[in-house]
């Protein structure tokens, strides 16, 4: 009579053991995959001011202005200056725009840094269309010198037919420059080992 009940808690404990493993596996599983998920997300619906990458032209202009504002900022500890070529613009909603930041590393060795981006109003982020864009691309400038970066776009015409979009009369696009961590160097040679006094 004690085997029968042995045995049954000897299931239920192997159960139980393998229901918080694969509960253990999925939770890994699922934190691996948030990131990249999250960041589909925003790309395919403009959440938390994520721009779009246009796949294709406008499909036109319509008569209706809003204005872009242009934001520069530098991360703790990147030697650099960083600045837009204009404070703002006024543009026709479908208007294909190119406009340059221009940074310059004043720091006395090379330094590498990458942009990361965001639209504010955040809801405006799924009308803006980057179809060139220097952001998430690696950076590294010599000591002095200066770059002049393109960004080109358009705000989607659709924006106007949107009841959120209605709203929207200014759109602010924001880039941060963050240092990125120096590659590693190898040990310096020592020189001829053969003097090394024995």
């Amino acid at each position: 009579m004690n085997d029968q009940p042995a045995s049954e808690l000897r299931r239920r404990d192997v159960i139980v053991a393998l229901s918080c493993g694969l509960c253990v596996a999925a939770m890994v599983g699922a934190a691996y995959a948030a990131v990249p998920f999250y960041n589909w997300f925003c790309r395919a619906t403009g959440f938390n001011g994520t721009t779009q990458v246009a796949t294709a032209g406008p499909s036109g202009m319509i008569d209706r202005d809003v204005t872009v504002r242009f934001d520069a900022n530098i991360g703790p500890g990147l030697p650099w200056r960083f600045e837009p070529e204009q404070n703002d613009i006024k543009i026709k909603l479908g208007q294909v725009v190119t406009v340059n930041y221009r940074v310059v590393n004043e720091a006395a060795r090379p330094i590498t840094a990458q942009a990361a981006y965001n639209v504010a109003p955040l809801n405006a982020g799924s009308y803006f269309q980057k179809i060139n864009c220097f952001c998430f691309t690696e950076q590294t400038l010599k000591p002095g010198e200066t770059r002049d970066m393109a960004v080109v776009f358009y705000v989607d015409p659709s924006m106007a037919k949107d009841p959120d979009g209605k709203e929207i009369n200014s759109i602010t696009l924001s880039y941060t420059f963050y240092r990125q961590r120096e590659p590693s160097r190898p040990v310096a040679d020592g020189g001829d080992r053969s003097k090394v006094l024995r």
